[in-house]
């Protein structure tokens, strides 16, 4: 009988081990139902897996940081702030009267150099800063469908004109973004005598043109009111077609944005003189903000960003940094431990006996 419980639970701590161990001493302790066992370490692995984990980690973020950074840095960029110069010297301390005004001449001429050649196409942005454009005063619906020109219950204060029926008077586009609508307008040449054309055809999403911006809806009672606030629209164009409002009317996330003007399909050589005939309609002066033009070559990255570059830069080389040093250090500190099966631990199982 005493052989046979001994043999049940030699069977039963038996199946009770681990598959995968690869050495495997055990003690019989005082107690019957409890033994010593050497089981596998699995704790110097752990610090090996992270290290490469890193290291892949930080190669592959550094290759795409370099890839992002040469990107950018290949992007010749001219940007040229004007709302300051554009202003005359009487009207320096009172730029809004100015700008509001329409007395007085808003031509200002610029001059501009190339300071590296520039493969067409050219994109023309405009830059502002300071303006906050993410409100919420549009109806989306509107755009899109004609039946729906009265829904302007979210255009407020920019939604009726007139008497304020909105059965008879609403504004199409309506809003406060569609009427802040940028109204500057830039024309360029190439010393005093070549004009380069500017394309304003495609600047904007296809999507939108297609999805947002019906071709049956036309503009109404736009820019009718006493205070205008930027660019007229032509009313016999319909909305899909009014691409410098497409445009405007994807709104930016920050204060700090550009938005495409146009494309000079033209090469424009280093050392080249451009001159910009500038109309400085727009009033960033009652909000202290700026204006810039923006001259730029195009790239896979479409913006001159070193920031991109830099993140994935930063973030890889902390990734090696790690891996190479705390994890190294944290690898061999477990190799101190001794073997992977030099871990023994007291195992109890119950055990059936026979008395």
């Amino acid at each position: 009988m005493a052989s046979s419980s001994s043999s049940a639970s030699s069977s039963a701590v038996g199946d009770a081990q681990p598959r995968r161990r690869t050495k495997q001493n055990s003690e019989r302790t005082d107690d019957s139902s409890c033994i010593l066992e050497e089981l596998p370490d699995l704790r110097r692995r752990t610090p090996l897996r992270a290290i490469s984990a890193l290291a892949v980690i930080g190669v592959l973020f550094i290759t795409i940081g370099v890839v992002c950074l040469r990107a950018s840095r290949s992007i010749v960029e001219i940007v040229d702030r004007y709302d300051q110069e554009c202003v005359p010297p009487q009207y320096q301390e009172d730029k809004v009267a100015y700008v509001r005004d329409a007395r007085i001449s808003k031509t200002c001429i610029r001059t501009l150099k190339v300071p590296k050649d520039m493969q067409k196409p050219v994109n023309v942005y405009y830059e502002l800063d300071n303006f906050l454009q993410n409100n919420h005063s549009r109806s989306d619906s509107q755009l899109r469908d004609p039946s729906k020109q009265h829904d302007t219950s979210s255009c407020r204060p920019e939604d009726v004109t007139g008497d304020k029926d909105k059965q008879t008077n609403p504004i199409v586009p309506c809003g406060l973004i569609a009427w802040s609508l940028f109204n500057d307008t830039y024309i360029f040449s190439l010393g005093n005598n070549k004009k380069l054309e500017v394309n304003k055809t495609g600047i904007s999403w296809k999507s939108d043109r297609n999805r947002r911006f019906s071709d049956r809806v036309f503009p109404k009672n736009f820019q009718n009111g006493t205070v205008q606030g930027g660019a007229h629209l032509n009313s016999s164009i319909p909305l899909s077609r009014q691409e410098d409002l497409i445009v405007w009317m994807r709104v930016a996330a920050f204060p700090t944005f550009r938005k495409l003007y146009g494309r000079i399909e033209e090469d424009l050589r280093a050392g080249d003189t451009i001159v910009v005939s500038i109309q400085n309609n727009y009033n960033t002066y009652s909000f202290k903000g700026k204006k810039k033009l923006v001259l730029s070559t195009t790239s896979w990255l479409e913006v001159k960003n070193d920031f991109l570059g830099i993140a994935y830069l930063t973030v890889g080389s902390l990734c090696l940094f790690l891996a190479v040093f705390p994890g190294t250090s944290t690898y061999l500190s477990s190799q101190d431990m001794g073997n992977e099966n030099d871990r023994t631990y007291l195992v109890c199982r119950s055990v059936a006996r026979l008395d």
